[in-house]
Order: structure tokens, then sequence, then C-alpha cells
């Protein structure tokens, strides 16, 4: 009888942290099946209600680190990451999610219910906030980033950012643990905790599909992009004008069939001192032709030899703006300075910034444009093949959140047009022509947001909520201290 009760344990762990882990690998990483997110702690949840501390903690780590792995050849490969970083990376977020579960079992086994459903929530989003305050990557590994495709769940972010959107993926499942966990001693907060769960994610998604439905401003323009996967950076000089060559061909053909604003992907080419006159006076005659706007991402390297990740742009008969990258990614650009100011400027009435790639991987930056009133942001990029979703797609998080239209333009990614709802306009891979091009004509009126007012306001409450759920569980330990004390 021993030996069963213990095979079932065995087998009920293995299937628990199978099953987790098959989640997390399908529904996070490269290109996620966003729904399987939403179940991925269940497994674990429910084993954790009728198993013990030790085994619990097992199950939950090797589950989540299993179905972190999916990203462990791009981290090592593709990013070159260290494998200590690496290896650190995969098994910090599986150790905060197995304290997470803790928290929640310690809870729900003292009759806390109510605190367990909050406390696993609030602990991963208080988690990646604070990593998003202080990691080089900021928001990279949010698991909101997942629900990209989640259209009337994204719409969340106008009001929280990705720290609502994290909380209710992970409140979800945890619900569902408690009301299968309860459904027999305490049917009545089974059916309360698993009501207010449903009823809080079905009022979430109302309002998502009315906000999608809503009529935008109708203020538009007509934006193209331009990239391509023939030419790396070319060197300064005589190298660098034959890229820009290529690209005027192509500039000027969007032109003719209506571009106001074209965008070029990053590090297109060298520019220094010396070969800035000639760069600048290039663009600036083709933007005055073709009566575009035009962002060109470069290396620009300045007489005293400081380096910047640079995007110039060029207006017509005006003189030229620059705009230096503020969030730099190690080690491929740890020889550039970072940039500390905003580029904005108007175009037929509209607003419109310049973010480079890793920039809108973070939110306080195009916060800081949204109250400037962006309605369009131009954003020069680089990705590395495999992560044309997984970070490409990070910036359409952004337009949401802050009000405007991402253009961003990417070699070796998509060139990407998104709207301020999140949804697609525009699409094509770079690899798909020697030159890929976008014509779109998309909307460029700001839209202001709660989160644009209020910004990180939901993770501050997760805080609040994490807090009271720690003192609550601090008076549950009372008593047993106390009976230690009498024993």
């Amino acid at each position: 009888m021993a030996f069963a009760s213990e095979l079932r344990h065995v087998i009920g762990a293995a299937a628990a942290i199978a099953a987790t882990a098959v989640l997390v690998w399908f529904g996070t990483g490269l290109d996620p099946a966003w729904p399987l997110l939403w179940f991925a702690p269940l497994p674990v949840l429910l084993y954790a209600g009728r198993a013990g501390w030790w085994s619990t903690a097992g199950v939950a780590f090797v589950g989540w680190l299993i179905g972190n792995l999916n990203l462990w050849s791009y981290m090592r490969h593709s990013i070159q990451m260290p494998f200590g970083i690496a290896i650190g990376i995969a098994g910090g977020f599986a150790l905060v999610f197995t304290i997470a579960v803790l928290l929640y079992r310690t809870l729900l086994r003292r009759g806390a219910a109510w605190y367990a459903l909050l406390v696993f929530p609030a602990a991963w989003v208080v988690f990646e906030y604070l990593l998003n305050v202080a990691w080089v990557n900021g928001t990279g590994f949010n698991l909101a980033y997942t629900q990209l495709a989640f259209l009337p769940f994204l719409q969340l972010a106008s009001i929280t950012g990705p720290w609502g959107m994290s909380f209710l993926l992970l409140l979800f499942p945890a619900a569902m643990a408690i009301s299968l966990h309860l459904r027999r001693h305490q049917p009545g907060t089974a059916v309360a905790i698993g009501s207010t769960a449903f009823a809080t994610i079905l009022a979430v998604l109302i309002f998502g599909t009315a906000r999608l439905a809503m009529p935008q401003q109708s203020q538009t323009m007509r934006v193209g992009l331009v990239a391509s996967d023939t030419y790396g950076m070319a060197a300064a000089g005589a190298p660098a004008m034959q890229v820009f060559k290529a690209y005027a061909a192509h500039i000027t053909a969007l032109a003719a069939r209506g571009a106001q604003v074209v965008v070029l992907p990053e590090k297109s080419a060298v520019v220094n001192h010396a070969t800035q006159p000639a760069a600048d006076a290039f663009f600036g005659s083709l933007s005055s032709q073709t009566g575009a706007a035009i962002a060109v991402g470069v290396t620009y390297e300045a007489a005293d030899k400081t380096e910047y990740n640079q995007a110039r742009l060029y207006r017509p008969f005006k003189p030229v703006l620059t705009y230096a990258k503020h969030h730099l990614l190690p080690p491929f650009e740890s020889e550039f300075t970072p940039g500390n100011t905003l580029t904005t400027f108007a175009v037929s009435g509209a607003n419109l910034g310049v973010e480079i790639c890793k920039d809108m991987d973070f939110t306080p930056l195009s916060r800081k444009y949204g109250k400037h009133e962006a309605g369009l942001m131009l954003v020069p990029a680089i990705d590395f093949d495999v992560d044309r979703t997984f970070h490409g797609h990070m910036a359409i998080m952004r337009g949401v959140e802050s009000g405007f239209t991402v253009a961003r333009s990417a070699r070796r990614g998509y060139l990407t047009m998104s709207d301020d709802r999140g949804r697609i306009i525009g699409q094509v891979r770079s690899d798909s022509a020697p030159f890929a091009t976008v014509l779109v004509k998309a909307p460029v009126a700001h839209d202001w947001t709660l989160f644009l007012a209020w910004g990180d306001w939901f993770a501050w409450l997760a805080m609040a909520m994490l807090v009271s759920v720690l003192l609550k569980l601090a008076w549950l330990w009372v008593p047993v201290i106390r009976e230690g004390e009498h024993a």
C-alpha cells in the first residue's frame, strides 16, 4: 500500500512537471501559442494543493526551468549570452516561480484562499517590475508579450501596461486551481473565487473588444519602410554612399507612391565627422526632391572618436535632426555612448518621434514620447532572424500603452507597421526581397491612455498586494510559533 501511494505521488509529480514544462515551452518563447500560457501554471498549482513543501518546490522549479529552456539556443547562440548568465536567467525565473507557488501553497493550506489567489500573480508582477527597473533587458522576458496576438486582452496595456496583463495571466490558473481544491469542502468559496476571476477577465475582454471597435481619429499619413538583408553595415565613405544610393532608389519609388515618411534600418552604414557633410547633403537633397521625411539608422563616429548608434532625420528644406539610442545591447554595442534626449518633429500636422530597436523594450522612454503627444514613432532596428516575432513585436505594446502608431524597419527581421490598438496594419519579412518595402496609410493622431497618465500604478498596486499578503502570512504563522514555544 505504501509503495502504491509513493508511486502515485511520483507519477503525479512527473505529470505536473511534464504538463507545465510543455505548456511553458510552447506558450512562451520565440513564437508563442498564446492560449497555452493561461494554463501553464495550473498543473503545478493543482499539485501544490495536495503535496508537501519540498516536493512542491521541486516540481515547480523543474517544470518552469525546463519550459524556460526553449530560449536556450537563442540566448547562447543568437545573442551570444555567456553560459553563466543564460543559466542564471533560466534558473532565476524558475526560482521566482517556485517562490510564488510556495507562497500560494502556504496560504491555501492555511485557509487563506483569497490571499493565495492574489499572492501568486502579485509576486510575479513585482519581480517583473523590479527586473524592468534594474535589468539591461528591461521588459524583454515579460509574460505579457506572449499575448500580443490576443488583441482584446492586449488593450489592457493601455490601462496597466504589461503588469496588469501578467497579473491576469497568472490569476486565471490560480483561481482555477483554488476552485478545484475547495470544490468539495468549501463550495461557496470555490464558486466565489472562480466567479470573481472569470468576471474580472470577462470585463477586461469586453473593454478590449469595445476599444478595438471604437473608430480611430481620422488623421492619417502614408508611411514607407525599406530594409535589405543583402547589405550589412557599410564602412564610411564610398561603401556607405553605395548603400545609401541603393536605398535611395526605393525611397524615391515609395515617395512616388505617396510616402510622406520613409524609415530605413538601424546601422545601415557608418558615418563619421569627415563623411557626414556628404551623407547629409545626399539625403537632404533626396528628401527635398521627393517631399518625404527620411529616417536613416547609422553608426556615427564623432570627431573625438565617440560613437553613437544614431538615427538621422532628413526633412524637405529643413536642418538635419539626430537621435542617439538610449538602451544599448551588450556585448554588441558596448562601444557606443548612450543617448539621453528625445527627438520629435512635425509632418503635416502630426507629431513624430524616434527610437531605435531596443529602446522599445522599455516603457518609460515611450511614455515620454506619449506625453509629447507623438502619434507616430519611427524605429530603425536590427533583429537576429529567429527573434523577428519575439523581439520585433515588443514595440507593438509600446504603441498600445502610450497611444501611437509604430513604424519599425528592421534588417534580419520584419518591417512592421502597427497602430495604437496593437493591430499589425502592414508587415513583410526583410529577407522577402533584396530590398523589402512596405507602404501603409497609417493613423498618426495621438491617443490618450490611462497608462500614459498614471504609469506603473498597477505594478505598485501589486507591491501593495504582496506586502498585505505577506503580513497576513506572518499573522498566520504566529499560532504555529506559539505552539512550538509551548511544546
